[in-house]
């Protein structure tokens, strides 16, 4: 730029002041154009001032030192040209522009413009100068305080990201570090320090540019495959930051950034379904849950997984949790509500879209006993638009309430007011109602509230009477009734004001046909009213509190009201609504209202026990019939207002009728346990609340409620049908009024798969290439679409070239294609789609690229179409295809290799080749996932696998169905198979042995819709193996197979046999009855025959008839044949034929009456006629027979019956009468009593009793067996009784005793043991019997002796022990006792006494000589004296006594009348004395003496 001219060439000079005027305001310009430019330069955010020349004092705020560092540190410090040169053509334009407006045009002008933009270029270099100088001394200030005052350990403020790259290709690792001082930097490899030195130059370049770290890594290799890590360190600290290179060798578009797994990458975490929800069938108050799994740990991408109920947003609550743990994500409601019922969702975000699951939730009534369930409303609290909460004073206002209790009543008596369940848990009743639902409360204001809700869907067949309406507070649990709407009626209950005690009076407008009901609060006056204070959110947590008073201007009486009008018309109440005055005032308002009947041209006012201060108000007790209009005044502490405009004409309501029901309700298929729903809304406008569905199987009259919520929607899906079972539907209307009629049922639907498109083949594989062609394989799509797969689209694409070529024009029936006209070395994908009836499906992925390049390998290549079928719980079966191209030889084997999910090892199934093409893999563990594969060996090795299987769960699937053999009714062996959730056209595909399809020569297939039957033509031993059946076109595995063995096929064919050549089945063959007279009955019994049945019967191959002696019978329907024979004789033996025929089945049974059968039957037969005559005077009801007491006595008893007073009985012993013999004519039983059973006894017994009617006996032999038989029993009665053993010491020893009642040498047998050891008798041990004692006796007993002594007493087959321990106090006692007697025996022997000798009376004739002898003992040997009539005997003349030895005599001689007395010896010694007596009786001459005349 060039100054301009001097002033001295310019023209003619200008005035001054014209000069002084055009300068100044040229400056001004150019000052005010330089600070708007200044201005924007600088930012629209910060003014300055106009420019200052350097001497001024600068003076810079914050914000433009904070602008001038960040210009400094990011700005280089040199203006690139390209600035350079902006700015000055900026400057040329500005000069430019300040000279166009010059207007002089003479010298003196042009002279001072230049002066002045010199002095502005000038002042503009020096001030951008100045600037410079004060940033560049204002950074260095900073940055050596930010190095004084900052220094910190490094950071990284980007940290390394890993890299996936191919090989021979660069990798540049980057990150960003930020730290001071700068830090030490050092890269490694896998924990090994990077030294470029030690590799190949140029294989590693480091870099480090103001904290931009670099590493890069030329010409990668396989071993480049690493984790790099670079480490940071300063004064302050250290940091790193690592990053993984995989390097890969590029396969198609299965790796690198082609790959689905880099794709995914780039939107973090993503998970995929792995189940799938299905529907909840849930009932009130029990909990549900609902789950869904996942491909990857679902705590990775919780944030990206949402819960809807109706589509909308689920979050976890008191009843309800969301729940993520691994790769399951729960939704899990604690205590269900028919509010819960809906659709419920889960959606996953994805790099392709979100995903989504549904399912519909249904939950049943629970009714209880007499009351429906309850319906639960949300927490409402009661307010008032013109009152704070915070000044509410009464209670329910500002309190929370839950209204709880919506219960149906079902039915009431009018005699008893109706009482609310006790619990939750009262007993359920068949017939209660449902219960409401969607229960909302609307208007909720301080004075009042309305309640709405739908009615239950179903009522079990009653009308619904009322509702029961209960509340209670929030975290309490007591409920209290707060009315009971029947149809038509007002209810009031109270509530209680908080400090006062006068009660308000809460009021209740039901309208059970319209399901609503009005709650209103009326208050006391008096009260202070406070405006409603708005609340403004603004920043974080901040609030601006704004009241509406402050709007209010200063008004004493307020404005009438307006825009008076019903709200809500009911049949039996008005809601009536209006806006209060504008302007209202500060001062509290409550509201009058009047009311005119139209016509009557009169007013009158509207009473309420409270005042009005909310504007609505219920209106009660209107006539029905009758038109009013109303009109309101407001009221404030100043006065009344002048009345509002009147309203519009109102009256009740009549009856709301139900809403007609939808037409035209149409069932279509869904899917094998679902039918899909439609119909033509119903026009109802706002009163439609939705529909209810109802449900039931075709044939039956019963109705099933689908769901308990009403839908909005006009069409649903019904879930959890049986398949292939037909149904019918039909729909209703819900509205305000109720429940409406129900549509017309569909047509009967069998639930069924729908028919649509079939997804999209998958996985392909190279099965075969030449120099120009390739066999492409693919695995048909996971839903077939419910129809048959008819065939496939093919696209090639060579990848050299943009666009793809559909390779057939035609489908291709089968899965395998072989593709021609390749070019040899080009890379190939392919894509395909399946069709079906309903048309194209979706279009696969592109498959791998493949290379067209002529295989030679010697292996073979891989097998195809691996097919899993029969899974069940720990087997499955594997069949494949051989592989297309074979190699250098045969195919000799194939391998089975498997893995479980998301292993990386692959194992094999067996250790040697497996020659079929086909296998059953066992032993697999239940739950578990499996992958497999099959490979295929020739001589050369081992080929390529197959494409690995879908994952396979291993699990017995619920309902499974297996192959039924059996035999039909024609007698056919046939082996069936039913799938009821087979598609329409789905086949049945049997083989035989897995080798293809049975023999058609052998074997006719017959198929029936869902099920499919093999029959055998002409079973035999070839038909033996292995069936197996495949249902095609099918979304799931539906297979099952059966081994036929030579056992079961023997057991059929037997069955098909007895089918074939029916027989009449026999119950019961030939039975001989002999009947109560003596006739003989021949019967035989068969199965239920028909009417047209024949019998023919043979008897010596002669056909019989019935005859007077012969009768036969013939019962069809009982299968009954029967032959009566009056009096059998011998011309009534031989043999009996039946021979019967029903149709075609027959049967002959036959029955041989000769020999001794017949004998013994004729002797039968007569025994019974005898009898039966025998009978007919009086008999023996029971015969003679005998018994035993508990006393040992034997009895023999009889019973007579059919006696009379003239009967007589008798009893004979041995053919002798027996007089002790009883017998009862009142009850007609005999009796005879043995006391003591004895061998006299032995004989035979015979009672006989008689009249003029006849004669019977009975005989009872009580010899040999009889008899043995009762001293068996004797004995056995007597081991019962035996006592327990008693200890006893005598003078002997110690004796050992029991008591019994019985005791028989011959019939029991006793035995001793001391412990445990058998005794025997001896020296020492005595054992012995009576009659009623078992004894042992220990002699001389010592302490040998002591012990336990043992009893066993044997009678027949009873034995009883007993036993007794013979030592301690027992032992001691009996030996004392012992020692004593002995003691006392000792005595006894040695004392004298008189053994024997004298009689007690003798008797002698005078003047005889009398002598008498008598023998006494004892030692020492006693005195002896003789005493007569107590007086001792002189013994002189006629008296002399001798003794010898122990033989003392005395000897009277001539004896006379003086000698007759009473005669003693009395003996004694030192042990005792006894004295012996006798009477001595003389007669004369001629007498007789007196003993002999007594006699």
């Amino acid at each position: 730029m060039t100054l301009p001219h001097s002033p001295g060439s310019v023209g003619a000079s200008q005035p001054p002041s014209a000069i002084q005027v055009h300068r100044l305001e040229h400056r001004q310009e150019e000052e005010q154009r330089e600070e708007r430019q200044h201005s924007l330069r600088m930012g629209s955010s910060v003014r300055r001032r106009t420019f200052r020349s350097r001497e001024e004092e600068h003076q810079f705020s914050a914000a433009d030192y904070a602008l001038a560092a960040a210009l400094a540190l990011t700005a280089s410090s040199e203006l690139s040209w390209e600035a350079q040169l902006r700015r000055q053509t900026s400057a040329v334009e500005l000069e430019e522009r300040g000279q166009k407006r010059v207007g002089f045009g003479n010298d003196y002008e042009r002279t001072e413009i230049g002066y002045l933009s010199t002095q502005r270029l000038l002042r503009q270099r020096r001030d951008w100068k100045a600037l410079g100088q004060w940033t560049e001394e204002k950074i260095r200030k900073a940055k050596e305080l930010r190095e004084l005052c900052s220094g910190r350990g490094p950071w990284f403020w980007i940290p390394l990201r890993s890299h996936a790259v191919w090989e021979h290709t660069t990798v540049l690792l980057t990150c960003t570090v930020q730290g001071s001082p700068p830090p030490q930097v050092t890269w490694y490899k896998n924990d090994v320090r990077i030294d470029p030195r030690l590799f190949p130059a140029g294989k590693y370049r480091i870099t480090n540019n103001y904290g931009l770290l670099s590493l890069e890594i030329r010409r990668c290799t396989m071993e480049d495959s690493a984790t790099y890590t670079v480490k940071v360190k300063n004064a302050y600290g250290q940091a790193s930051s690592f990053a993984k290179v995989l390097v890969r060798t590029y396969l198609g578009k299965e790796a690198g950034f082609d790959s689905e797994i880099f794709k995914r990458s780039l939107f973090g975490a993503s998970v995929e379904f792995t189940s799938v929800l299905k529907p909840i069938f849930a009932r009130e108050k029990e909990p549900f849950s609902l789950s869904c799994f996942f491909s990857d740990d679902v705590l990775d991408a919780e944030q990206n997984i949402q819960w809807f109920q109706d589509g909308r947003a689920l979050r976890s609550s008191g009843r309800r949790q969301i729940l993520y743990a691994d790769r399951q994500a729960s939704l899990k409601v604690s205590h269900a509500h028919k509010e819960d019922e809906g659709l419920y969702s889960i959606q996953v975000s994805s790099p392709f879209g979100p995903q989504e699951q549904r399912a519909y939730v249904f939950v049943r009534g629970a009714a209880v006993e007499g009351w429906g369930t309850e319906a639960v409303t949300q927490a409402v609290v009661l307010k008032n638009k013109t009152r704070s909460l915070e000044d509410s004073g009464e209670a329910g206002v500002g309190q929370q309430w839950e209204w709880e209790g919506l219960v149906t009543k079902w039915p009431l008596t009018e005699e008893t007011p109706p009482t609310p369940p006790a619990s939750d848990a009262a007993a359920e009743k068949p017939g209660a109602p449902g219960s409401p639902l969607n229960v909302h409360c609307l208007n909720v204001s301080r004075d009042c509230l309305i309640l709405t809700w739908a009615p239950p869907s179903d009522t079990r067949g009653n009308p619904i009477t009322g509702y029961s309406i209960e509340r209670k507070r929030l975290k309490t649990e007591h409920c209290e009734l707060a009315c009971f709407l029947p149809p038509c009626q007002t209810w009031k209950e109270s509530t209680r004001r908080r400090g006062q005690a006068k009660k308000p009076q809460l009021t209740i407008l039901p309208d059970s046909s319209t399901h609503r009901g009005w709650l209103a609060a009326a208050h006391p006056p008096g009260e202070v009213v406070s405006f409603l204070l708005y609340k403004i959110p603004f920043d974080l947590g901040s609030k601006i509190t704004i009241s509406m008073a402050d709007f209010e201007e200063t008004v004493i009486i307020p404005s009438p009201p307006t825009n008076v009008h019903a709200s809500e018309i009911r049949e039996a109440y008005v809601v009536l609504s209006w806006e209060e005055p504008k302007p209202r005032g500060k001062a509290p308002l409550t509201y009058a209202l009047e009311k005119s009947v139209i016509g009557s041209g009169t007013w009158e006012a509207i009473s309420s026990e409270h005042p009005v201060k909310s504007p609505r108000f219920a209106l009660l007790n209107l006539e029905k019939g009758k038109s009013y209009v109303f009109r309101v005044r407001a009221m404030n502490q100043y006065g009344m207002s002048d009345p509002s405009e009147p309203s519009e004409p109102i009256a009740l309501r009549g009856k709301t009728a139900t809403l007609p029901p939808p037409a035209q309700v149409q069932a279509f298929r869904d899917t094998q346990t679902s039918v899909s729903l439609t119909w033509d809304p119903v026009n109802a406008g706002a009163e439609l609340l939705g529909y209810y569905i109802y449900s039931r199987e075709a044939g039956s009259s019963e109705w099933q409620t689908v769901n308990n919520k009403p839908i909005q929607d006009r069409r649903f899906t019904v879930p959890g049908l049986r398949t292939g079972k037909e149904y019918e539907f039909c729909v209703k209307s819900v509205s305000e009024a109720g429940v409406g009629e129900s549509s017309a049922p569909t047509e009967p639907i069998r639930v069924k798969q729908a028919l649509a498109t079939p997804s999209a083949p998958y996985d392909f594989a190279l099965l075969h290439c030449g120099k120009n062609e390739m066999i492409i394989g693919w695995k048909p799509p996971k839903r077939r679409g419910g129809g048959k797969i008819l065939g496939y689209f093919l696209d090639q694409h060579d990848s050299e070239e943009p666009d793809w070529h559909p390779v057939n024009q035609q489908p291709v029936p089968s899965r395998v294609c072989k593709i021609s006209n390749l070019h040899e070395g080009h890379f190939y994908e392919f894509r395909a789609r399946a069709a079906n009836w309903a048309g194209v499906g979706e279009l696969s992925a592109p498959s791998s690229l493949f290379e067209c390049k002529e295989w030679t390998m010697p292996q073979p290549g891989p097998p195809y179409d691996v097919q899993v079928t029969e899974v069940r719980a720990t087997s499955l079966m594997l069949q494949w295809e051989p592989p297309v191209y074979t190699g250098a030889g045969p195919v000799t084997g194939y391998r089975i290799s498997f893995q479980e999910e998301g292993a990386e090892e692959w194992k094999q199934v067996t250790p040697d080749s497996i020659s079929d093409t086909h296998f059953r893999v066992s032993d697999l563990q239940t739950g578990k996932r499996y992958v497999f594969q099959v490979q295929a060996v020739n001589s050369a090795g081992l080929g390529q696998p197959s494409m690995p299987t879908d994952p396979v769960l291993l699990e017995d699937k619920p309902g499974a169905h297996e192959i039924q053999v059996g035999v039909d009714e024609e007698g056919q062996i046939y082996l069936a198979f039913e799938a009821p959730e087979a598609p329409d056209d789905s086949e049945f595909q049997w083989s035989k042995d897995y080798q293809g399809p049975p023999d058609p020569q052998r074997v006719q297939v017959k198929d029936e819709p869902n099920k499919s039957k093999v029959i055998l033509k002409e079973p035999g031993l070839q038909d033996l193996g292995t069936y197996t059946v495949v249902v095609t076109d099918a979304d799931e595995d539906i297979s099952a197979s059966h081994t036929l063995t030579e056992e079961e096929l023997d057991k059929l064919k037997k069955l098909s046999h007895e089918i074939r050549n029916p027989v009449i089945k026999l119950i019961s063959g030939w039975n001989v009855d002999i009947l109560e007279q003596g006739e003989v009955r021949l019967w035989l019994e068969v199965e239920k025959l028909s009417p047209a049945a024949e019998l023919h019967l043979i008897f010596n191959e002669k056909e019989i008839f019935s005859s007077p002696n012969r009768k036969i019978n013939f019962d069809r329907e009982k299968g009954l044949v029967e032959v009566i024979i009056q009096h059998l004789s011998e011309d009534d033996k031989g043999s009996y034929t039946a021979q019967l025929q029903d149709g075609k089945a027959k049967n002959q049974i036959t029955l041989a009456l000769v020999d001794d059968d017949f004998d013994q039957l004729l002797r039968k037969a007569d025994a019974k006629r005898r009898d039966w005559k025998r009978k007919q005077g009086p008999y023996f009801q029971e015969p003679l027979q005998w018994k035993v007491t508990e006393d040992c006595q034997v009895l023999l008893t009889c019973k007579v019956t059919n006696t009379k007073k003239e009967t007589r009985f008798q009893w004979f012993f041995q053919k002798r009468e027996a007089p002790d013999g009883q017998y009862d004519p009142q009850t007609g039983e005999g009796l005879i009593c043995i006391e003591e059973l004895s061998k006299e006894d032995k004989g035979l017994y015979r009672a006989v009793v008689s009249d003029d009617r006849g004669e019977d006996d009975t005989v009872l032999d009580l010899t040999g067996e009889a008899l043995d038989a009762i001293f068996t029993e004797l004995g056995r009665i007597g081991a019962l009784s035996a006592t327990p053993l008693k200890i006893q010491g005598t003078e002997e020893g110690i004796r050992l005793f029991s008591k019994v009642k019985y005791y028989n040498v011959e019939y029991m047998k006793t035995t001793w043991f001391h412990k445990d050891k058998r005794l025997e008798s001896g020296d020492r041990i005595r054992a012995g019997t009576t009659l009623d004692e078992i004894w042992l006796h220990v002699l001389d007993p010592k302490d040998s002796d002591k012990g336990k002594y043992t009893l066993e007493i044997a009678a027949g087959k009873e034995v009883r022990q007993l036993s007794v321990d013979l030592s301690g106090q027992a032992f001691d006692d009996a030996l004392a006792e012992h020692q004593r007697l002995k003691a006392l025996a000792i005595i006894e022997k040695n004392r004298a006494k008189v053994v024997r000798g004298l009689p007690d009376v003798a008797t002698i004739m005078e003047d005889k000589t009398l002598c008498l002898t008598c023998i006494v003992s004892g030692d020492p040997a006693p005195e002896i004296s003789w005493l007569k009539n107590d007086q001792p005997v002189t013994f002189l003349d006629r008296y002399r006594m001798d003794v010898k030895g122990a033989e003392v005599t005395i000897t009277i001689e001539k004896v006379n009348s003086e000698d007759s007395g009473r005669y003693g010896v009395f003996v004694k010694n030192k042990y005792g004395s006894e004295t012996g007596q006798v009477t001595i009786s003389v007669f004369k001459h001629g007498d007789e003496p007196k003993g002999l005349n007594k006699m």
